[in-house]
């Protein structure tokens, strides 16, 4: 195997173990120091920092972390696994064991606390249960029940093993709140939202043929279009209206934007509704 080869297969290891790794962990998987160095001679790999090589295409992200010691987490890494978070959350958490060292930019949110599952020196993303946990001391109460819901129902983790956790009274209060088949984050802000009003809530229950994304009593339907309810969905949702009030259901139509941003409009709408009774099912 001439030199180029060597540095080819240096680069292809690294990539199999996802683009950053380790100098020791590669040496484990049979790739000598000196075929790292040709790899970084001609520009295959890149120094990270001690004990550290990329490829060039690796993420940056993940570059960073493995730059400054910490590995992803908390809402950033929850938002890499695809779970809710709130959109509006600026900047980049990072995880950091006590006693590490590295250095952390400006604009990263650094959690220093000690993790419940031990991270192992390759990580460079937390695992989901030490997510969960920062998350429970860093975001509001709703914004983290919703991001713990969105695990549980992408079966990320199980009820069973988080109570197995040693857990702060925060997570523990989430736990026992959190239900694990939310459709989505809006959804736990619903439920959380009105559960003050003392009546039933049915989530994403199916009403003439589609679903409706909150049933309040027996009659008041919640609708909440997205970025998509334009064109033919937008026209599908005006006929499925008509069905719906057709059939005695009263008919409340909001925009996620007014949920997250004006959700005393919102409630004002539903108050107002529930107060003329249009959640009850009419007498005749």
């Amino acid at each position: 195997m001439d030199s180029r080869e060597r540095a080819q297969r240096a680069m292809l290891t690294t990539r199999a173990l996802g683009g950053v790794a380790r100098v020791l962990t590669l040496q484990k998987q049979h790739v000598s120091r000196h075929d790292i160095g040709l790899a970084l001679g001609v520009g295959l790999l890149q120094r990270v920092r001690r004990g550290w090589v990329a490829e060039p295409a690796a993420d940056r992200m993940l570059v960073d972390a493995a730059r400054h010691g910490a590995v992803l987490s908390c809402v950033t890494q929850a938002k890499r696994r695809g779970l809710w978070v709130h959109e509006e959350e600026p900047g980049l958490h990072w995880g950091v064991t006590p006693g590490a060292s590295g250095g952390q930019p400006e604009h990263v949110h650094v959690h220093w606390a000690r993790p419940l599952v031990p991270r192992h020196p390759d990580d460079l993303e937390d695992p989901i249960e030490n997510v969960l946990a920062l998350i429970a001391d860093c975001e509001p109460h709703e914004r983290a029940l919703a991001t713990w819901e969105s695990a549980l129902s992408e079966g990320l983790v199980t009820r069973e093993l988080l109570e197995r956790l040693p857990l702060k009274r925060v997570a523990r209060e989430l736990l026992a709140e959190a239900i694990p088949f939310a459709d989505s984050g809006l959804e736990t802000y619903l439920r959380m939202r009105l559960a003050w009003l003392g009546l039933p809530l049915t989530f994403q229950t199916w009403i003439a043929g589609h679903r409706v994304d909150l049933l309040i009593g027996d009659r008041l339907v919640v609708q909440i279009d997205g970025a998509t309810h334009t064109g033919a969905q937008r026209s599908e949702d005006i006929r499925h209206d008509a069905e719906l009030r057709l059939m005695g259901y009263h008919v409340i139509r909001v925009g996620y934007r007014q949920v997250m941003e004006q959700w005393h409009v919102v409630q004002d709408l539903i108050m107002r509704a529930v107060a003329q009774g249009l959640h009850r099912r009419s007498r005749r």
